[in-house]
């Protein structure tokens, strides 16, 4: 990413922020990774096994890249919150801190006494985090989730399957868009507590539910449920190319005529079939058959490239391997490179750009409890010689350096 000099001498965004991080696998541990590349402290505490996603491929240079891409940045400090003591550091770590995340079911974080009741009473200014399936109240609080399972509950698979004109049989899921938006508001969430927390001097307990976060995302869905439209929902729908597929996307009145000159079928623009919102729906078949006629004669590149020049919004569908390759996201600074030489690997910034505090994925790629005499050492005042008696009595697991 390029910034200009002068702003490179401006202090991270969240820069002197200590956050105590309790997630697991990826709502969570996303969230505070937005936090660390924004500058802010965050200090990883695991179990003596480790984050379960440490042991996930893709590996490169003896670690996992799934890991890393959503945990770089971060100190990791092995606890077993099992044990008393592991608790008692832990509840001392947070008394220290500005932020507390977790991504536990509800009640598990009360019953080891870090919950943000507990907490707060002693560090009042302490914002505290809780991301889970369902919320922290209600019926469905207590039920068990992760990602795939939301994607079920919210209607998503549903709504989605509908729009495939086809099947009975939903989606199968590999992609967790319930965790990547659980991560994204709680990040936002986060910033709106530390804001106020400027004007009233405390702290306050944040509550997000995956749930909740799909179900806002399903803004036209969630209208039609309670009033069904008298016809299909237009779909935008791939047409054919010489080599795969495009999507075109002539949303407008202005893309449609110039889509109509493009393809060589000028009367479209006259043609009473295309002519008002309701009668260009009611054909969308007979249009998506105009384009496609023309898109089979040529490659989706040429299909790309002829109908973006003439303003009309086209991709051909590309791999993910595809899409990091383009140069756009090289001159965006989309990707930053962690780790070195032959092990070093891609991993995505935040999808948003500061002009005077840039935000990226720090190169720091912890190993597990890699940090844990020094955190410890540093925020609590523990001695070598407490460290070591702690360590025999398995507080640390076997981990830490």
């Amino acid at each position: 990413m390029t910034v200009p000099k002068m702003h490179r001498l401006r202090p991270d965004a969240l820069a002197g922020l200590k956050i105590v991080d309790f997630t697991i696998v990826m709502s969570g541990p996303m969230c505070t990774r937005m936090l660390a590349d924004a500058g802010a402290d965050v200090i990883k505490i695991e179990p003596p096994d480790g984050d379960v996603v440490r042991q996930r491929p893709p590996h490169r240079g003896g670690i996992s890249t799934y890991y890393a891409s959503m945990n770089c940045g971060k100190r990791s400090v092995v606890l077993d919150l099992q044990t008393p003591q592991g608790r008692e550091l832990a509840r001392e770590l947070a008394a220290q801190a500005d932020v507390v995340v977790e991504n536990f079911r509800p009640g598990v974080m009360k019953r080891l006494g870090l919950d943000y009741e507990s907490l707060s009473a002693e560090n009042p200014r302490l914002v505290y985090a809780s991301i889970s399936g369902f919320g922290q109240s209600g019926p469905r609080a207590q039920t068990p989730a992760y990602a795939p399972v939301i994607h079920a509950a919210s209607g998503y698979e549903a709504a989605y399957s509908e729009y495939q004109k086809g099947g009975t049989r939903p989606a199968n899921n590999g992609i967790f868009i319930a965790d990547v938006l659980g991560a994204g508001n709680a990040f936002s969430a986060i910033m709106l507590a530390l804001y106020e927390r400027e004007r009233s001097g405390k702290g306050q307990l944040i509550d997000v539910s995956l749930m909740d976060c799909v179900l806002g995302m399903l803004i036209y869905e969630m209208q039609a449920a309670q009033f069904p439209p008298d016809s299909p929902r237009q779909v935008y729908e791939p047409v054919r190319s010489r080599d795969g597929y495009v999507m075109v996307a002539a949303v407008t009145q202005k893309n449609l005529d110039v889509l109509f000159d493009v393809i060589g079928y000028p009367q479209g623009k006259t043609d009473p079939r295309f002519a008002t919102v309701a009668t260009k729906e009611a054909n969308w078949s007979a249009l998506l058959e105009l384009i496609e006629r023309w898109t089979l004669e040529r490659s989706g590149a040429e299909c790309e490239a002829i109908l973006m020049q003439a303003g009309v919004p086209c991709s051909r569908y590309r791999t993910v391997a595809e899409a990091m390759a383009d140069p756009q996201v090289a001159t965006r600074g989309t990707m930053a490179r962690l780790g070195e030489g032959e092990a070093s690997f891609l991993v995505a910034n935040a999808p948003y750009q500061l002009s005077a505090t840039p935000t990226s994925a720090r190169p720091r790629l912890a190993a597990l409890g890699e940090h844990g005499r020094e955190v410890l050492d540093e925020m609590l005042g523990l001695s070598p010689q407490r460290f070591e008696e702690l360590r025999a009595q398995g507080v640390f697991g076997k981990a830490t350096p």
